[in-house]
């Protein structure tokens, strides 16, 4: 169990630290360098659920019938919980409007950055505030969650052992974590954040990837019918968030066919990284 929660963490929070220092080094105008690295990784995270824990989740033996149900529930989770934060967190943005898309076209919307800003412009209490960041870390861990969840799953699956698939996870969502980091320190510190402080709260928005490892890892190790159940799950959720949010995002932020190119790249490194 340590050596999944440090491998996790790793990947989960230094993943992100790393691109909260990327995202700290770059202006506020990097809407093309996030686009493609998001794209990139949203590429990569395709090839991982279809490629390698869709496969996994059918070769339990539990049903082809149990992992689409698994499917659809980390996609429905997912959306009504992130469709809850939006109806909470919108309204209170002057620009999202009848006019703007159904969907985050910012960094700052992706992790709902622009909402905590907004109350940081305002002068609000401390209170307001610390509930605008509770808002903000629910929106990250909707992202967090599934991805530690798979790690745990996989871990489950390789018989408790930082081998093959568990480990291709770990370091693709390492990876993965890095234009996600991005995501979070650009916004904070066009808001006015101290760079360090900054990182140290990006880093620190890594750490639900370490919940999911262990939920990942209790519910695979529940037997068969657990980890087809587990491993399921989170590729639903992580579908959902790919399809319909990263990729969204990634072509209104750039708005160019290179996003595209940028996804069946990222999908090719999956490939090599999982059977290479």
């Amino acid at each position: 169990m340590w050596n999944l929660i440090v491998t996790t963490a790793l990947a989960g929070v230094a993943g992100t630290g790393l691109g909260g220092v990327v995202g700290a080094l770059f202006k506020k105008d990097s809407n093309r360098t996030a686009s493609l690295l998001l794209s990139f990784a949203g590429g990569v995270m395709i090839s991982v659920v279809c490629f390698d824990l869709i496969q996994e989740a059918i070769g339990t033996g539990s049903g082809l019938a149990l992992v689409l149900i698994g499917i659809c529930l980390g996609i429905g989770v997912v959306y009504v919980l992130n469709t809850a934060i939006d109806r909470k967190t919108d309204p209170e943005v002057a620009h999202i409007d009848k006019k703007h898309p159904k969907t985050a076209d910012a960094l700052d919307e992706l992790t709902h950055a622009n909402h905590y800003n907004e109350h940081r412009k305002k002068g609000d209490s401390p209170a307001s505030l610390f509930v605008a960041g509770v808002v903000m870390a629910c929106a990250i861990a909707l992202h967090n969650v599934p991805e530690g969840m798979t790690i745990g799953a996989s871990y489950v699956s390789t018989d408790h052992a930082l081998t093959g698939s568990a480990l291709i996870l770990a370091v693709l969502i390492g990876l993965h974590n890095i234009p996600e980091g991005m995501a979070v320190a650009v916004p904070l510190i066009s808001g006015g954040m101290n760079r360090g402080k900054a990182i140290f709260v990006t880093a620190l928005s890594g750490a639900p990837t370490i919940l999911g490892a262990i939920l990942g890892y209790l519910v695979g190790d529940m037997g068969a019918f657990g980890l087809a159940i587990s491993l399921s799950f989170a590729s639903g959720a992580m579908l959902y968030v790919v399809f319909g949010e990263i990729l969204p995002q990634s072509i209104l932020m750039y708005r160019s066919k290179l996003p595209t190119f940028a996804v069946v790249v990222g999908m090719m490194v999956g490939l090599l990284m999982i059977y290479g």
